[in-house]
């Protein structure tokens, strides 16, 4: 009997055994199992974003508590692919969603050629070879004006006024008494030597006289006139010396004038000249005897013009050189001051082209932001060329088939901007060597945190960084002089020691060497 009650008991205990080892195993099916621990991806500083490090800690610039990020919250961004150090200081992420608000929209970098126009706006002038000044060349008074005037077209020899001088009395008297001894002396071929001296003598002296009352301003058919009719003439004519427009008048009548008083000014406006403002980079593409297409607005005049030979001069009013054209004026369509089209035909080599829209201009800098993938853009100095038809040529920072924003680049330039104004970065950043972050380099050079070191100038976020850099430089550049762990393990005979400040691997002898050992 008792041993029926103890093998029941048994019986019992075990039956107890197996539902319960049932029912746990119904449990477990039913429960979900428990999630996967979140994968970190780095540790990084709330206030700070770009700093990041491998382990927890604290942030050498803010002293905050570093606080993980997690694979499953970086947005798709593959690490492995765009680790955050190929990433520089502005850099920034924006999502699809949040690129269509905004219209941004990304094309690749292209390789183009092609002719195009440069258009630049002239300046007719009257050409300076073919202006001539009339100067009172003794002293007198107008007697009388001609109805010619300021604008007034005149031909050459033309009479424009007549003007009284007493100096002229003894020049005329002196030509007509050279003129009365040679018709005295009549040549016949029969003369002595001696007649012939001195007929040879009348005749100079006869040149000479004409001479004087031409230096002082008598005209030649005036002076022609007196020797035919052999009469002194009291006024004494002004004419004009080419064909051409009065462009300045200064005589009426009556009019008391000194010697050297400019009287008339007449341009030959028949080749003018064309005074053309350029920019520096464009004074390649005006070389000396290329032909212009001048237009005038409006008016559908049009004429060639010619480059000229003649350096371009700087004005530095507008900052720009002032090249040269000259042009024939048939029917004067083209006055003087009158502003002009001018177009030149440039064909241009091949070269890598960007939208216009694309670069962001500072004033100092030029920027294009790249297009790392997965909504990444990076921002990048670039070095521009020539500009036409909404593209721009650049020379330095980019490469065929990089993607790049060509619509809503300022929003993203703000973007940028924002977040490194958040982050501390203003101006041209570099590394911390230390803490690996983004230091503002005017910002430390100005605080003094700085260090040269081998020949390169290194800076740092803070005091802190730049104390322990400098008593250890070989320490924080890797792939110099710095130890690892791993190359410990890989030669046996190399010793590292481990910094207690920042977790590093250092070599004992060189900071031994450097001061740095304690």
């Amino acid at each position: 009997m008792k041993s029926a009650k103890i093998a029941a008991l048994a019986i019992a205990l075990i039956a107890a055994f197996l539902a319960g080892a049932w029912y746990n195993q119904r449990n477990a099916k039913d429960t979900p199992s428990a999630p996967d621990e979140r994968k970190i991806l780095h540790y990084s500083c709330p206030m700070h974003p770009q700093y990041t490090s491998d382990r927890i800690g604290d942030c050498p610039s803010c002293g905050m508590r570093l606080v993980p990020v997690y694979a499953d919250d970086a947005d798709g961004f593959d690490a492995a692919e765009h680790p955050s150090s190929d990433l520089p200081a502005g850099s920034l992420h924006v999502d699809l969603e949040k690129q269509q608000v905004i219209g941004v929209q990304v094309a690749p970098v292209e390789r183009a050629s092609g002719a195009r126009n440069l258009r630049t706006v002239g300046r007719v002038a009257a050409d300076e070879t073919r202006i001539y000044i009339i100067n009172a060349t003794v002293d007198g008074w107008i007697t009388s004006t001609r109805s010619s005037a300021t604008g007034s077209y005149v031909k050459k020899d033309e009479t424009l006024a007549s003007f009284y001088s007493p100096e002229f009395l003894s020049a005329g008297q002196a030509l007509l008494f050279a003129l009365s001894s040679i018709d005295r002396v009549q040549p016949t071929g029969k003369e002595n030597p001696a007649q012939k001296d001195q007929i040879a003598q009348f005749n100079i002296n006869l040149q000479q006289y004409k001479d004087s009352l031409r230096n002082l301003g008598m005209g030649q058919l005036q002076i022609d006139e007196m020797i035919r009719t052999r009469k002194y003439m009291e006024n004494v004519d002004i004419t004009s010396p080419a064909d051409g427009f009065i462009i300045a008048r200064k005589v009426s009548n009556g009019l008391r004038f000194a010697k050297g008083d400019e009287m008339y000014r007449i341009a030959d406006l028949s080749h003018v000249w064309i005074l053309v403002d350029v920019f520096e980079q464009e004074e390649k593409y005006l070389r000396s005897g290329d032909r212009v297409r001048v237009t005038v607005p409006n008016q559908g005049t049009e004429v060639t013009a010619r480059v000229t030979n003649v350096l371009p001069q700087f004005d530095p009013d507008s900052r720009t050189l002032k090249v040269r054209l000259e042009a024939d004026n048939p029917g004067f369509r083209l006055r003087p001051d009158m502003f002009v089209d001018v177009t030149l035909p440039v064909t241009e080599p091949s070269a890598i082209v960007v939208p216009s829209e694309a670069v962001i201009d500072t004033g100092i800098k030029k920027r294009v932001f790249v297009d790392r993938g997965n909504g990444y853009f990076e921002p990048r100095d670039v070095e521009t060329g020539w500009r036409f038809g909404g593209r721009v040529e650049i020379l330095k920072g980019l490469m065929e088939g990089e993607r790049i924003v060509v619509s809503g680049t300022f929003l993203v330039d703000s973007e940028s901007r924002m977040k490194a104004a958040a982050s501390g970065i203003y101006g041209e950043s570099a590394k911390d060597p230390v803490c690996g972050m983004d230091v503002d380099v005017g910002k430390a050079e100005a605080a003094g945190r700085k260090f040269d070191y081998m020949g390169k100038t290194y800076y740092f976020c803070c005091d802190d960084c730049k104390m322990k850099f400098r008593a250890n430089p070989a320490a924080y550049l890797k792939g110099k002089s710095g130890m690892t762990q791993s190359m410990a393990q890989s030669n046996p005979k190399i010793s590292v020691a481990r910094d207690p400040v920042c977790g590093m691997d250092v070599d004992p002898a060189e900071a031994k060497a450097a001061g740095a050992a304690t």
